[in-house]
């Protein structure tokens, strides 16, 4: 079953476009991870939300350890408030079965 994650990720301020910058960069190596099922960046005037689907807990564990974020580290370093906030989190289905769940 697919993992889904979302990691919040706080600017310092007068820094959102840098680290919105970095954080697009990254999205293509992300894109190119086994398991990478989904990584979606979303954001508000205060924060950048991530949202992720991956194949498995094994893909997500890659990713973690994997060079996009080990490469995104040091561009955001200075730059946030503190190490992105991230939710594992686990699905609820209910409702309409295309639209009560995220992951398949």
């Amino acid at each position: 079953m697919s993992v889904v994650v979302v990691a919040t990720i706080t600017p310092q301020p007068g820094q959102h476009e840098a680290v919105r910058a970095a954080l697009l960069e990254a999205i293509p190596a992300v894109h190119a991870e086994d398991g990478c099922e989904l990584y979606a960046l979303h954001e508000k005037d205060d924060r950048l939300v991530m949202i992720e689907q991956w194949s498995s807990a094994e893909a997500l564990a890659v990713h973690s350890k994997g060079a996009a974020l080990a490469e995104l580290g040091p561009r955001l370093a200075g730059k946030v408030t503190a190490a992105p906030e991230v939710v594992v989190l686990t699905a609820v289905p209910a409702g309409d079965p295309a639209k009560g769940v995220v992951v398949s």
